[in-house]
């Protein structure tokens, strides 16, 4: 194992840097020489490169975003584009290609593969924690405590005020950042993909809960974590309509990308750097085609299939949990 290269694709996530940070170091205590592609695949197929050294790691472990910069990159899909790559990346003499992103990189992974002989390792970088085969993602610890810092600073005002306050956070396609930002700011009711029934019902529910509320301890501030794009005409649109309907004024708030920024906690920075370590060696020890994973806390490797062969669920337990609180709350 002479040189391995790396890359960030898609969506940043708080803790891509103290990957990128712990593959550099490791690979300079093995002696191989790093090169980090800046702007995902995109750079790949421009040749757009930077041979990465200990100075450029340097107090990047504690930042945000990732200093080879990301994108998303269409393109990649066409096999005229993984023969580019494959090309580039054996003029450089690449022995490993390390990528950190969510399944779509790995998509584009698993792609190159068909066409280049060398090695693939996938790192799981998203905050929507969305990646199946593995515990958590990198960034995921991070988006969940900038989403509560930001509920717990609007549940003063909706005090203040006794409003209601729809929050939107991230999670498309998955209501992991939802759930546990919900449990964390004691949220009266949450609003998920997975947990997530016909718009005429979810209504209904959440006008009845608040009634209930409403009986038990009078009007109060009263918080409903959404998920984006849940709602199909909007979370403004649904605040619109709790306002009129419970003549409770409803404000929606949406995070939006707050939730990608931001300094990484303490537990994206030790997976990041754990699973950073382990793709080198890994790769040392003629693994491809795989993702590094960490399950139980032990880190392993999957095959790249893997993270999107199944839907990631939801903790039942937390669910329970939340639904427990939820009709705790209705009692009279």
């Amino acid at each position: 194992m002479r040189k391995i290269a790396l890359l960030t694709s898609g969506g940043d996530a708080p803790g891509m840097n103290a990957c990128i940070r712990a593959i550099v170091l490791t690979c300079l205590r093995y002696g191989i020489e790093v090169y980090g592609y800046r702007h995902g695949y995109n750079g790949l197929l421009d040749q757009e490169y930077l041979n990465l050294r200990a100075k450029n790691v340097l107090n990047i472990i504690q930042r945000g975003g990732t200093i080879l910069r990301s994108a998303r990159c269409l393109t990649f899909k066409s096999d005229d584009a993984a023969k580019i790559a494959a090309k580039n990346l054996d003029i450089l003499g690449i022995d490993a290609l390390m990528v950190i992103g969510g399944d779509g990189s790995f998509r584009g992974a698993k792609h190159l593969s068909n066409h280049w002989g060398g090695q693939v390792i996938g790192l799981p970088g998203t905050i929507d924690n969305d990646i199946y085969g593995t515990d958590a993602t990198i960034g995921y610890y991070t988006a969940i405590e900038t989403a509560l810092s930001s509920i717990d600073k609007v549940r003063d005002t909706a005090d203040a005020f006794e409003r209601i306050f729809l929050i939107e956070v991230m999670g498309r396609h998955a209501g992991f950042i939802g759930l546990n930002a919900a449990i964390a700011s004691a949220a009266d009711q949450i609003m998920v993909p997975e947990l997530q029934r016909s718009c005429e019902d979810e209504l209904q529910n959440i006008i009845n809960h608040i009634d209930a509320v409403k009986r038990r301890r009078g009007t109060s501030s009263y918080i409903v974590v959404i998920t984006e794009n849940l709602w199909p005409e909007g979370v403004t649109k649904l605040a619109e309509t709790l306002t009129e309907k419970t003549q409770i004024e409803c404000r929606p708030v949406i995070l939006g990308h707050v939730q990608r920024g931001g300094s990484p906690v303490s537990q994206d920075r030790v997976l990041a750097t754990k699973m950073g370590a382990f793709a080198v060696e890994s790769a040392m020890a003629g693994e491809t085609g795989v993702m590094i994973t960490e399950v139980n806390q032990q880190v392993q490797c999957a095959p790249l299939e893997v993270s999107w062969s199944k839907q990631k669920e939801l903790d039942p337990y937390l669910v329970k949990i939340q639904q427990d609180l939820f009709d705790l709350l209705k009692r009279p």
